[in-house]
């Protein structure tokens, strides 16, 4: 939260502030940043520098795509959609070299981000970015590709452990003949599709694709797996199976309706719990999306924001794998740390932190030298951010502690208190606070 949400957020109760979080998310712009009037008809005549032209616009596209998601992230008046359209990203983890592809995609992500699960799992099925990445374009009766099959099951539905090869073999025959065509349009093709009887999960028919993803539902496996990640994601990222349990109840006996959950977790007393506040530790985009929202952050060079993503360990639209990014503490380590806690006042004050009174002998060179250092910084960060929007919205009376109380989830620690009572101004103060490894919490 910013300090200009106060009046609108502040004092409000909790079932109340969750009203309006869902309040403000009813809208939902579609991204519209790819230009794709790619032509391929070069691509289909194997001309080699048009495959390279091909190749350097799409990643081009890409990374309009990125900081636009970016730009809207951090500047959006509805959050909430916006996180949860980050977690679908995850648990639709999806890597394509078009553009186009990857931006329908999103889009499909953030506008079912609140609506219906069965609707987006539905709709991600039948993208051509997860018919392509996961190979069910060339998946043929006679000859079943069998890896969207098995996605479906471990990493969008039951989860492993739920199902068994037969029912991958079963449901890869279902979704034979599932593609896209040349305008990017899902398309059914009847001459690939296998018409035979299947058996999957102890039901027999001839069943197509909507079919499987209909039985997959029946199942309260696929509400337990959704909820069980959506717990480590917003809660705690060591689940708590009664909390999970009554999750995937609510979730499961509305229809897979994503607002139901959220306002059971959302207004749960043990959602406010001490061990679950402050505990999460941010992803690399939250780190930074959350920077440019409470400081306002502008870029002279936008495109500054992917060497960020890529040294802090997350370029949206490119996951490690199927399975996408594991979050929690596989954001951290020894040297990723470090980078995390400095990234903050780089992006803020060029890399330096000040302090008030003087500095301890061996302290001194350091300082010296990072503040000849600190234009260089800047030059390269090119970072700018409105430090009279950010102080100009902290309500009058609040002293430091007061600040930091309320851009940290942690409680403060006497150490921290301290250090606060030695900075310059509420700007070093921020810049300090930010610093800190509990910035690094949600």
């Amino acid at each position: 939260m910013r300090f200009e949400d106060l009046p609108r957020y502040g004092n409000l109760s909790n079932k109340k502030a969750v009203i309006q979080l869902f309040y403000d998310a009813l809208a939902n712009d579609p991204l519209n940043v790819v230009n794709d009037n790619t032509s391929y008809d070069m691509l289909t005549m194997g001309d080699i520098s048009a495959k390279k032209m091909f190749v350097k616009e799409q990643k081009e596209m890409g990374k309009a795509l990125n900081l636009g998601w970016m730009d809207k992230m951090s500047t959006t008046n509805a959050p909430l959609r916006e996180k949860m359209s980050l977690f679908w990203n995850n648990h639709f983890a999806c890597r394509t070299l078009k553009g186009g592809h990857a931006e329908q995609l999103l889009n499909i992500q953030r506008g079912n981000a609140l609506g219906n699960f069965r609707t987006m799992l539905t709709e991600v099925s039948k993208s051509p970015a997860m018919l392509q990445f996961l190979n069910n374009q060339q998946n043929r009766k006679g000859h079943p590709n069998e890896n969207f099959a098995r996605e479906l099951m471990e990493l969008f539905t039951v989860g492993r452990g739920n199902y068994t090869e037969q029912d991958i073999k079963e449901s890869a025959r279902a979704f034979t003949g599932w593609g896209f065509d040349k305008d990017s349009q899902f398309k059914m093709r009847p001459f690939f599709h296998d018409y035979g009887e299947k058996t999957f999960m102890g039901k027999t028919g001839n069943f197509e694709g909507d079919d499987i993803i209909k039985i997959l539902l029946e199942r309260k496996e696929t509400a337990h797996f959704v909820s069980n990640k959506l717990y480590k994601f917003l809660v705690n990222e060591t689940p708590d199976e009664a909390h999970v349990s009554a999750m995937a109840d609510v979730f499961y006996n509305a229809d897979y309706e994503i607002k139901p959950l959220l306002e059971y977790v959302f207004t749960a007393d043990w959602f406010y719990d001490e061990k679950n506040t402050g505990n999460i530790i941010k992803s690399p985009v939250e780190l930074l999306v959350g920077l440019n929202r409470q400081f306002y952050i502008t870029y002279e060079n936008p495109q500054v924001q992917l060497l960020f993503q890529k040294a802090l360990g997350q370029v949206l639209f490119y996951p490690p794998n199927v399975a996408g990014w594991p979050g929690g503490r596989n954001w951290i380590d020894t040297s990723s740390l470090m980078y995390r806690i400095k990234t903050p006042s780089t992006l803020l004050n060029g890399g330096v932190i000040d302090f008030e009174g003087k500095a301890d002998p061996e302290d001194e060179a350091y300082i010296a030298t990072v503040k000849n250092q600190q234009q260089f910084v800047s030059t390269r960060v090119q970072a700018q951010p409105d430090w009279n929007k950010f102080l100009q919205d902290i309500p009058h009376r609040d002293s430091k502690t007061d600040i930091a109380q309320f851009m940290l989830e942690p409680p403060l620690s006497n150490t921290l208190k301290n250090t606060l009572t030695q900075t310059a101004d509420f700007k070093a103060t921020a810049i300090e606070i930010v610093s800190t490894p509990e910035y690094q919490l949600c």
